[in-house]
């Protein structure tokens, strides 16, 4: 069950955030295997007072489209499944709405899945 924090400047449509959204699951679906409905996602917006990120950081012109990304998940991939999930992302983005691919920016934070809840309080497993 992965849930996925995405932040951006304030100021893009509708349309443009749920293409986000959208690419991103595809991702998780094709590379993770994650349920189709296995859908845990928050967008925040954030006006330029309230953004900040390095534009040349790594060598990687950055601009402000830029989609910081965070994915928690649990810590039971391989190192190949997570490359093929950052390309994934990567490519979805870029095809729909349109992200340059400097402009994608993924955190994936691993978590052991007894520090997951479902929503009653106690831990669960959805295998």
């Amino acid at each position: 069950m992965p849930f996925t924090r995405i932040a951006l400047r304030a100021g893009k449509p509708a349309a443009y955030r749920q293409a986000l959204t959208q690419g991103i699951q595809r991702a998780l679906i094709a590379e993770f295997n994650v349920p189709e409905d296995d859908i845990f996602m928050a967008i925040t917006e954030h006006d330029e007072s309230n953004f900040f990120y390095g534009r040349n950081f790594l060598d990687i012109q950055r601009s402000d489209d830029l989609v910081m990304i965070q994915l928690a998940v649990t810590n039971s991939r391989s190192e190949e499944q997570k490359k093929a999930l950052y390309r994934r992302i990567v490519d979805n983005l870029a095809e729909s709405p349109g992200v340059r691919r400097e402009d994608v920016f993924i955190n994936l934070v691993e978590v052991l899945k007894e520090n997951w809840s479902f929503g009653n309080g106690i831990a669960q497993y959805a295998l």
